[in-house]
């Protein structure tokens, strides 16, 4: 088998570089935060898998049901010539689509982005191996930072699913549109996963669901800045806390400090101190209505073409037109 073009525009160092700044200023900042994309490694990884197959957790099931009503009607729509995925490209979902395109006769290549190069390349061999004669070529990169370089023929149709849009505040949401639609041509597209405002109960238990799984992926955080910084957090002195932000809309993740603790992060020469039930805020998730989704697209370039949710009205995928 032909093995996947690569093109490697975040190295592991590049990664390190980016996490030490990154924990640096949240740690050091009031309130304190880390980032969320620190979340996924192979633990993270396997947890968030367990996580999208909980019985509270509606998000992954109710975007699926709609790609499969509607993954046709994406192909016929776009007839894309390459479909480019941020983030992981062997999921199921992503397989929705690339049956529709094929099927459709316009789809050339995949353009699967992630920071990983291992998970990519995994990815990107077994996608070879189920197409057979479908280019793929891969991006290693951060889709906040190298969405300039994103290779494939037009039209091209970028797809960033999961609701993974409301982990970023609405100030990176700007870039982030704008950034997608300087990189696309007039008539280009984009689909996109947002997770709707609902019931606050329902919000809350799909991130902290009854067996504690989720509780894990968050404390999972601390166990990377461990082993990757050298620090000495006991992540089991954390305790789990998701809650509803009314006013922002959106989800928040912390872990608050059980009892006061001096944490020691030997990579940053830094000494970090929790006061006993001061929170480290871990992840932020915005929950979104059609109107707001729509002036966020306008506003950087794209006209909304198309806007389907689930049956229960949970969640939504938007196909919208980059216009010149």
């Amino acid at each position: 088998m032909t093995e996947p073009v690569l093109d490697v525009h975040l190295t592991p160092e590049e990664a390190a570089i980016a996490l030490r700044a990154e924990a640096k200023a949240g740690l050091t900042a009031s309130p304190k935060w880390v980032s969320p994309k620190w979340f996924y490694d192979a633990v993270g990884s396997d947890l968030f898998e367990e996580i999208t197959r909980l019985p509270e957790y509606y998000p992954t099931r109710a975007e699926r049901e709609i790609l499969l009503a509607r993954a046709g009607e994406i192909a016929s729509t776009t007839g894309a010539h390459a479909l480019v995925e941020l983030g992981s490209g062997s999921s199921e979902k992503t397989r929705l689509l690339l049956d529709a395109l094929r099927d459709h006769g316009t789809l050339n290549e995949f353009v699967p982005l992630d920071v990983s190069v291992s998970a990519l390349t995994d990815a990107a061999q077994q996608i070879m191996a189920d197409y057979q004669g479908m280019k793929v070529h891969g991006v290693v990169g951060d889709f906040t930072e190298h969405l300039g370089l994103l290779p494939g023929a037009s039209p091209r149709l970028v797809a960033f699913l999961g609701g993974t849009i409301g982990n970023l505040i609405p100030e990176e949401r700007d870039k982030f549109f704008a950034s997608v639609r300087d990189v696309l041509e007039p008539g280009e597209w984009l689909l996109l996963g947002t997770d709707l405002v609902k019931d606050p109960e329902v919000l809350v238990r799909a991130y902290d669901d009854a067996r504690g799984v989720t509780a894990e992926f968050n404390r999972n955080v601390l166990r990377v800045l461990n082993r990757e910084l050298g620090a000495n957090f006991v992540p089991e002195e954390f305790r789990h806390i998701a809650l509803w932000n009314a006013e922002e809309e959106w989800i928040e993740m912390r872990l608050r400090a059980d009892r006061a603790a001096k944490v020691h992060v030997e990579a940053l020469g830094l000494d970090v101190e929790f006061a006993a039930g001061e929170e480290l805020r871990t992840e932020v998730s915005a929950k979104f209505r059609r109107e707001g989704v729509t002036r966020e697209l306008a506003e950087a370039g794209f006209e909304l073409h198309r806007w389907w949710t689930d049956e229960e009205g949970r969640f939504a995928l938007s196909l919208s037109r980059a216009i010149g």
